[in-house]
């Protein structure tokens, strides 16, 4: 940063600075009475060093989800709400299709007992259930990780099998194809079935399906959402009985999708 650099900087924290202390004054003068903002520094998508995110476009990150450095999100995945996945130290890679279910934990390894240096890389057509926590793993395409299970430093998933809800897999372990293990320490369960193997691939799919409801719902503004407020308070429903007793017809509700007219700027957009 050069000499204009420095001294523009000096006088922003100034003008910041002093619009806090008028902020502080007013406060003050307000008593009792006053309402203080605390601003969120939340970010769901944060560079770490020199490292970025890339997330597909198609991709959904909910909102209250951390995406930390050197991660790629590949398309039609899904990041729910909680989630953080922290890519500092190595890098994550969460393939095609693949689900992260709220509150799960998804890490890397820069050293180790063993001294490798492990990433995390997770499959296509995964499901990581809730409160999951993988770290320096290897997840292969279509495997399921149950709701809590850990998973340490050098554990490989191949696909088609699946880690029971709750288990603890220790370091280095590798889970083979088709087959089920659970428990703390996990241990070899029992095989899959025809149906378990079609019910993981059907699983990512309703997931990748309901994260685009979620991405809508999100993106939504705040004009449309309070025209849904008031067509959903015009169009509750009622005990029949107690309609026929005031005597209301109440209309048929239409689906709730905003017209492209209610909106001046929407309309405008849709005409260009």
């Amino acid at each position: 940063m050069g000499t204009l650099g420095k001294a523009i900087y000096t006088v922003g924290f100034w003008i910041r600075e002093t619009g806090q202390a008028i902020d502080r004054l007013g406060s003050r003068l307000q008593g009792n009475y006053y309402f203080q903002e605390q601003l969120s520094r939340h970010r769901t998508l944060m560079n770490i060093f020199d490292k970025a995110p890339v997330v597909d476009k198609d991709a959904f990150v909910a909102p209250s989800a951390s995406v930390i450095g050197d991660v790629h999100v590949g398309r039609g995945s899904s990041i729910w709400y909680g989630c953080v996945l922290r890519g500092d130290v190595n890098s994550i890679s969460v393939g095609s299709g693949t689900n992260i279910q709220d509150n799960s934990l998804v890490h890397v390894a820069k050293s180790n007992i063993s001294g490798k240096v492990l990433p995390t890389i997770i499959g296509d057509n995964v499901t990581v259930g809730h409160s999951a926590v993988i770290h320096g793993c290897t997840v292969e395409d279509e495997a399921f990780v149950g709701m809590g299970a850990t998973l340490l430093d050098g554990v490989v998933v191949e696909k088609h099998s699946m880690v029971a809800a709750g288990a603890l897999v220790r370091q280095n372990t590798r889970i083979p194809c088709g087959e089920v293990w659970g428990g703390n320490p996990a241990k070899f369960l029992r095989k899959l079935t025809d149906e378990e193997i079609t019910f993981i691939s059907q699983s990512a799919t309703n997931y990748s399906n309901l994260a685009q409801v979620h991405a809508a719902e999100n993106a939504k503004t705040f004009d449309e959402i309070e025209f849904e407020k008031v067509l959903r308070k015009k169009f509750a429903r009622r005990d029949e009985e107690y309609d026929s007793m005031i005597g209301v017809v109440r209309e048929v509700p239409p689906e709730l999708i905003l017209p492209d007219n209610i909106l001046p700027e929407k309309s405008v957009k849709s005409g260009q």
